[in-house]
């Protein structure tokens, strides 16, 4: 890729047509899913450090079963607002990918194993 691809994409995002709402100064349906979806991000956050550190096991179970639940519904809000062009990404520059599969590439002689494939 030249240079003046890999600037130009820079610019680009990746997202679907957005669907209008109306902009007052009460909140509209994009302002309370994006309210949901920071709300569930939050919590699968605090849910996940309970889990790394929760010493029972009929509790640690209960709440992984809610932090299922709750990562579901994150994910199915985020999917909602990016259906609604409310949410949009960038894609990722092929350089920047390749310097971090370089930095990584190094790091399965730490795994167990060796980094091989168990069977």
């Amino acid at each position: 890729m030249n240079s003046n691809q890999n600037s130009g994409m820079q610019n680009q995002t990746i997202q679907n047509p957005e669907s209008p709402v109306q902009k007052t100064s009460r909140m509209n349906e994009r302002d309370f899913t994006n309210d949901l979806l920071s709300t569930e991000k939050y919590m699968t956050d605090s849910y996940s450090t309970f889990l790394n550190e929760a010493s029972h096991q009929a509790l640690y179970q209960d709440v992984l079963n809610i932090f299922t639940e709750t990562q579901n519904e994150q994910r199915q809000l985020y999917n909602i607002m990016f259906q609604k062009g409310w949410y949009k990404l960038e894609p990722a520059e092929q350089q920047k990918l390749q310097q971090k599969y370089q930095q990584f590439q190094g790091y399965t002689n730490q795994f167990p194993y060796g980094g091989q494939q168990l069977q």
